[in-house]
């Protein structure tokens, strides 16, 4: 009999010993699992601080360093020393409006202070522009957006949804203002 309470603190030291190992061993794929993310994470983050941004084009006549004067614009971007570019979005938009028989049609056009690969992005990544800014149409209602308020809410909108697809696509944005060159709902 003692030989039975001998043997029972025994076993029962080796299962904690156990229990012990296990929820080590737990805790530390866990933490590695958590490290990984974090370090697959930070490779991503690493690799978009290594993209060739575009720089700011400087209008003719002055310097990046030289004050223009006048105000600056949003994004802090002082619009009298910078040279604004445009560029047309090729193909038109057509799309049903929510809840109803209504559809828009409509034609853009980008600006941007930065240089020709903004504009080049924008042409690269069309598709993927066209289909965000289709769903966006998708989801806006027609007498919202058939009033001057509701235009320039929608401009807000296209112009986060093309600079939100340059960034994850291109790992920069770059476009200023989203401008309407038609503009039809029926």
């Amino acid at each position: 009999m003692s030989d039975d309470k001998t043997d029972a603190p025994v076993k029962k030291g080796a299962g904690r010993k156990k229990l012990i190992l296990i929820g080590l061993g737990a805790v530390l794929l866990g933490g590695g699992g958590v490290g990984a993310g974090i370090w697959a994470g930070g490779g991503k983050a690493a690799e978009h601080e290594t993209v060739d941004r575009p720089k700011l084009v400087v209008r003719d006549g002055l310097h990046a360093d030289e004050d223009a004067g006048g105000p600056k614009g949003t994004g802090g971007i002082d619009r009298l020393k910078y040279k604004v570019s445009y560029a047309p979005i090729e193909q038109p938009f057509t799309s049903n409006l929510l809840d109803s028989d209504s559809v828009v049609q409509m034609a853009l056009g980008v600006s941007t202070y930065y240089d020709e690969r903004v504009l080049e992005a924008v042409k690269t990544d069309d598709t993927p522009i066209r289909s965000e800014i289709l769903m966006l149409l998708a989801d806006q209602d027609p007498e919202t957006i058939a009033t001057p308020q509701g235009k320039k809410a929608l401009q807000k909108a296209l112009k986060k949804t093309i600079n939100d697809v340059l960034i994850d696509k291109e790992g920069f944005g770059g476009v200023d203002d989203v401008y309407f060159t038609s503009f039809i709902i029926q």
